[in-house]
């Protein structure tokens, strides 16, 4: 049996630190806000590279209260991917902004930056790249592009924390970053978490406040804010995990290039990684047109998998309205109908690696 992601595995390895720090935390009777939140936000902004770090609830809190900070609203037009999880249009949507979908790079699966320009309207007020699977999107080029037409840039790194585009930290390529903490991140913490990441300290103290309900003072308010406070426990643990980031990361791009090497001859595609960029693998993606016997066949010898994801955002129910039609955005759709993904966490051992890799090759040929 090798599950597709093995959280009590990790969970094991530092049972014991955790479940003291916990404890730590709750004889404190500091839940939200507290020390660790505050030394956790000082760290991560010291580890990418920037100025400031504000902790939020979830990676999707972070995504609409940065959009929300850089003005977004109603009628506007923020350029993406279509091919990442829905909280990345959705974060747009729900400050009354409009998604436009630009088709994906067939090697690196990130936002294609040559098909950027020609969305490019008087309505567009920023550009939300995706780091998909943990390598960053070819941002030299996105950020002249919004450099020549006066756009806000925003990174949703949700998936890439630690990950590198010429030697600088996801988070800190752009106007501000966005991280998850969802427990299947690379750093995920036991529940729901997220952080926003940036050199703008306007940006940062707008969300800042907006994250308690718009008050500085307790029961005085400024503005309309939202509850997105990341709870003290979370953040203990994302401080013992942050320690540990670093190597499991490079646990991660150990199996992955396992895994490039035994499938090197193999009848399908691998997410190329674009010159410049260190990934940070949260996800080993394959296509093949055989998806569907790829994943039964593993299923079959005790093996996880998950597809990621099975229909790009452009076709979803949800924005019908926007006019989109299959055919629209060929690569990301042709994605969606061969992407699998293979198990991959530190965890994992070589000889796991090399099974699995075996099997979808005999499944394949």
């Amino acid at each position: 049996m090798i599950p597709f992601i093995d959280l009590k595995k990790e969970y094991y390895g530092l049972k014991d630190v955790i479940n003291e720090t916990i404890e730590e935390v709750l004889r404190s009777g500091t839940y939200i806000l507290g020390s660790n939140v505050d030394k956790l936000e000082k760290e991560i902004a010291s580890y990418c590279g920037v100025k400031r770090a504000v902790a939020l609830a979830s990676g999707t809190d972070a995504l609409v209260l940065t959009l929300r900070a850089l003005g977004i609203g109603y009628g506007d037009e923020v350029i993406t991917t279509p091919y990442t999880f829905f909280a990345t249009a959705e974060a747009i949507s729900h400050l009354g902004a409009i998604p436009v979908f630009v088709d994906i790079d067939e090697d690196t699966l990130n936002i294609n930056p040559e098909l950027i320009e020609e969305k490019i309207t008087d309505r567009t007020k920023a550009i939300l790249p995706v780091h998909i699977f943990g390598q960053p999107a070819e941002m030299k080029l996105i950020n002249e592009l919004a450099e020549k037409y006066g756009l806000k840039v925003v990174e949703d790194a949700c998936q890439a924390i630690g990950s590198e585009y010429y030697g600088k930290k996801a988070g800190s390529l752009a106007t501000a970053g966005c991280f998850s903490f969802f427990p299947t991140k690379n750093l995920g913490c036991y529940g729901d978490g997220g952080m926003v990441v940036t050199n703008d300290d306007a940006l940062a103290d707008k969300i800042l406040l907006w994250r308690s309900h718009g008050s500085r003072k307790k029961y005085y308010y400024e503005d309309l804010g939202c509850n997105s406070r990341l709870d003290e426990i979370q953040a203990a643990v994302l401080r013992i995990k942050l320690g540990y980031l670093d190597s499991w990361n490079k646990k991660r791009q150990k199996l992955a290039d396992l895994y490039a090497e035994k499938l090197a001859n193999a009848n399908c595609k691998l997410q190329q990684v674009a010159e410049g960029c260190r990934s940070v693998w949260n996800m080993f993606v394959i296509r093949t047109e055989k998806r569907d016997q790829v994943i039964e066949g593993l299923s079959k010898e005790g093996i996880g998998t998950g597809v990621y994801y099975p229909l790009p955002l452009h076709l979803q129910e949800v924005y019908k309205d926007l006019g989109y039609s299959r055919g629209d955005l060929p690569v990301a759709e042709k994605a969606c109908l061969e992407a699998v993904a293979l198990p991959l966490y530190p965890g994992l051992r070589e000889e796991e690696v090399k099974k699995i890799a075996e099997l979808v090759c005999r499944i394949i040929s």
